[in-house]
């Protein structure tokens, strides 16, 4: 699920390394059906009302959650007008069975590919002008559909030839092969009268490849896998002796680039949509993780400048350079937030902490 954002982050920066665009570039620049974009501003008798926007989608504000864009999922006009266009059908791969969590089954066919994706999506109007407000959104998405055409490659090309296989990311993808079946784990929602099947590991639609490969939530991997991708960040970019990323671009992608009172609020409003109903201070967001930017008032014992994210099924991962430390949490169990397991995993760790 979310998880597979960072590595779409770590993906997108390998191409800022290399010269291939600045991260102010517009996005229209590559992906021209973003070029004229329109911002909802209401309804008047049942008539959607636009404004222009005021600024193009920068390849940052992508990054950051801050371009306007939105999800499905999301309690907002522009996402009920996702959920009609079926914007998440392929995208990725849903569980075996529907959930409160989840969309239900799409009535139309799968998108061909992230660019007819990208082009439907860029027909939609922004949720605010790009660069006012922190929305979860599709832009992880629209960095793969990016990475294809900077590099000329399928977002899965790019991701299997500069990342899996170099760091020996085995059981990472965006599907489980037959071989390795025996080994996926089952997904759970806990009802009042116990755990209920959400995804069957027999059933999944992880079985086969994705009509679209989602860099926002469409991988599978393992404890071991992501172990390894995030030692490579913790390690500024090294893992094992080979480097993966200059030192200073993780600094970059592991700092806060906005400001934080506007990620507070959004961040609160998305675990409020999940269901935790936590009011989040103190965090900002980097590369397509959060950052912590005051502990105290994050109500966390950690350093200031811990990266992070996780994902629909209650994972998690953090790096803490200060510490030199890490930590990897994956259960089972959907939505994100069924249990306070990252808060206690951070707790337990940090006050290990002697010298």
């Amino acid at each position: 699920y979310s998880q597979s954002k960072p590595i779409t982050g770590a993906a997108i920066m390998m191409l800022f390394e290399e010269g291939k665009f600045l991260m102010t570039d517009p996005i229209s620049k590559y992906l021209p059906e973003f070029t004229d974009m329109e911002v909802y501003v209401g309804e008047d008798k049942g008539n959607i009302q636009t404004e222009p926007a005021d600024s193009q989608i920068t390849i940052q504000q992508l990054t950051s959650h801050t371009s306007g864009l939105t999800y499905s999922f999301m309690p907002d006009p522009v996402g009920a007008m996702y959920m009609k266009e079926e914007m998440e059908r392929g995208l990725g791969n849903s569980p075996s069975e529907e959930g409160e969590f989840f969309i239900s089954k799409p009535n139309n066919p799968p998108f061909r590919g992230l660019k007819e994706w990208s082009e439907t999506l860029a027909k939609l109007p922004l949720i605010a002008h790009p660069g006012t407000l922190w929305n979860y959104s599709v832009g992880m998405d629209v960095l793969g559909r990016l990475i294809e055409v900077i590099s000329g490659k399928s977002f899965g090309e790019f991701l299997e030839e500069k990342i899996f296989n170099p760091l020996g990311m085995e059981d990472t993808g965006f599907h489980v092969p037959e071989e390795k079946v025996k080994r996926f784990a089952a997904n759970y929602v806990p009802m009042p009268k116990g755990m209920s099947l959400m995804d069957d590991p027999e059933k999944s639609g992880y079985l086969s490849p994705p009509q679209l490969e989602s860099g926002g939530g469409g991988l599978v991997s393992t404890v071991g896998d992501y172990l390894k991708f995030a030692q490579m960040l913790l390690n500024k970019g090294e893992f094992e002796g080979n480097r993966y990323l200059g030192k200073k671009t993780v600094e970059f992608m592991t700092a806060d680039h906005m400001d934080s009172e506007s990620a507070d609020e959004g961040l609160t409003s998305l675990f409020n949509m999940l269901g935790s109903g936590y009011r989040v201070k103190g965090m900002g967001f980097g590369v397509t993780g959060s950052v912590v930017v005051n502990p105290a008032l994050a109500a966390l014992p950690v350093s200031e400048g811990v990266y992070s994210w996780g994902g629909a099924a209650s994972t998690h991962f953090w790096i803490d350079h200060k510490e030199d430390l890490l930590g990897i949490v994956h259960t089972q169990l959907l939505p994100d937030g069924t249990y306070p397991v990252r808060e206690l995993m951070q707790l337990t760790t940090y006050q290990a902490l002697i010298g």
